[in-house]
């Protein structure tokens, strides 16, 4: 019988030829039959100008052999600290199989042809939404916020609503790939994937749990 992709990551044999983006593919079929909502939600760790960490939750909006990509806000908090420092981790975890994947390394910002097609693949709510917020400054009350919305829905009318400037995404392209998956007795599986750049051959290592 074949092994599966994950019994090959985790039992003693080679990995040589295992390649982590068609095992995270596995992993992520898997989360999209089980998990309840978002099994594309993953946590974006950044720094800030004083090298203090900064993570939230996002969606992972596209993924290819390239790396991994979300969308955002250039000017929030996130925009800004990656523009000034292109370096991120995620973190994808998945409650319903006990099981998470990290990575590391640099991000870049995806093509202007990338975002445009992203935004006009969302709802016309978002899409007004994402030009109307100024995402992560002071906002005085919910209702500046609304007000904000109707007035750029009434601008732009029946039309389509155009991509701000400010709005694209970013790609990590890893250079490093963790699974885990939970063990009893906290006896858990950890494979850890590293390449020393885009083009050189993934090395795993075991690690204790």
């Amino acid at each position: 019988m074949l092994q599966t992709l994950t019994e090959r990551l985790f039992d003693d044999g080679d990995r040589a030829d295992l390649d982590p983006f068609a095992i995270f593919e596995e992993w992520f079929a898997l989360a999209e039959e089980s998990e309840p909502n978002d099994p594309h939600a993953m946590a974006v760790a950044t720094v800030d100008p004083s090298g203090v960490p900064d993570v939230r939750m996002v969606l992972m909006n596209a993924r290819d052999e390239r790396g991994f990509a979300f969308f955002t806000n250039f000017e929030s908090d996130k925009g800004r600290e990656l523009l000034a420092h292109p370096q991120a981790a995620l973190m994808f975890h998945w409650k319903s199989l006990r099981r998470q994947i990290r990575m590391r390394g640099p991000v870049e910002v995806v093509t202007p042809s990338e975002a445009d097609a992203y935004f006009a693949s969302r709802h016309r709510g978002s899409q007004i939404a994402s030009s109307a917020s100024l995402q992560s400054r002071p906002l005085e009350s919910r209702q500046e916020l609304v007000e904000r919305v109707e007035k750029l829905t009434e601008t732009i009318g029946d039309g389509p609503v155009p991509r701000p400037p400010h709005w694209s995404g970013f790609r990590l392209r890893p250079l490093a790939i963790e699974f885990w998956k939970d063990g009893q007795y906290r006896l858990h599986d950890r494979v850890r994937f590293t390449r020393e750049g885009f083009e050189a051959p993934w090395e795993s290592t075991r690690l204790y749990p």
